[in-house]
């Protein structure tokens, strides 16, 4: 099942080679969440039914982990929504931001993803989970297709 269903106005499939979409990433506790926003309105993805929703998140100094995690997220979008997920705002525990930096960019290139920005669940409105917040920035922020 699909968490949205995108289809053309004519009703034909929506084509896969079109802008992908920003998706938020929350890293910050002890699994990462996955959240998409569209027309500024948030959802959290879930995996295929009967796995869990959470990836579990690597340490600061691991980059193939982060990879791992990205790409995991990416992927999870991808399969959620049926086009592809270009670009990311991810959330991290307060402090892995300026330990991670050079690794986050590294992973993000390597796992497809353009990172817009990373921050700490701070930066976010404290009244929204940081995955949907990170997912509505993450739209905001996006290249537009077509310009």
């Amino acid at each position: 099942m699909k968490l949205f269903q995108i289809e053309e106005p004519d009703g034909s499939p929506p084509d896969p080679t079109a802008a992908g979409v920003a998706i938020g990433i929350d890293a910050s506790g002890r699994e990462t969440v996955v959240a998409v926003a569209i027309g500024g309105n948030a959802a959290m993805l879930e995996d295929r039914p009967g796995f869990e929703r959470g990836l579990p998140v690597p340490g600061a100094e691991h980059g193939e982990r982060w990879q791992e995690l990205l790409e995991g997220a990416r992927l999870r979008a991808e399969r959620a929504l049926g086009r592809p997920a270009t670009h990311a705002v991810l959330v991290v525990a307060p402090g892995a931001r300026a330990a991670s930096a050079g690794l986050l960019d590294a992973a993000a290139q390597a796992a497809a993803l353009v990172l817009l920005r990373v921050v700490e669940p701070d930066a976010l409105p404290p009244h929204e989970t940081p995955a949907l917040a990170a997912a509505v920035l993450a739209e905001d922020l996006a290249p537009r297709p077509g310009g």
